[in-house]
């Protein structure tokens, strides 16, 4: 079971990393808080990019090194580091990639915390 999870995540930071790069790449920027360019001195794009090589990088430390309870906290740190981003996306009420109306964006918020428990049980 822990396998199937752990392949079904890696699966989903792939997929995101990869839409992250290329066709939600201009959407994504949206998702980007201001003050997040600010702190970090990098632009809306590369916060994307950047999240998009994380995400891939991600995905193939979950298949390779599966058993190293690191990589599930690393994926967690992941998803908590990135939820800003869809707090902001939820109160702008602004559309992105996959997250159209309202509600889809309110239940973004709510599956975060499934993604942050299921990183930390399919890496552990």
């Amino acid at each position: 079971m822990r396998t199937a999870g752990r392949w079904l995540l890696a699966a989903v930071l792939a997929a995101a990393g990869i839409s992250h790069l290329t066709w939600g790449r201009h959407g994504y920027r949206i998702v980007v808080p201001d003050w997040a360019t600010r702190t970090t001195g990098l632009s809306k794009d590369a916060i994307v990019v950047g999240s998009g090589v994380a995400e891939l990088l991600l995905a193939g430390a979950v298949v390779t090194i599966p058993r190293e309870r690191s990589v599930g906290w690393l994926v967690a740190a992941f998803f908590v580091a990135v939820f800003p981003g869809n707090v902001h996306q939820w109160r702008t009420g602004r559309s992105a990639p996959l997250m159209r109306t309202d509600r889809a964006r309110l239940v973004r918020l709510f599956l975060q915390p499934v993604l942050v428990v299921w990183a930390l049980w399919a890496n552990r």
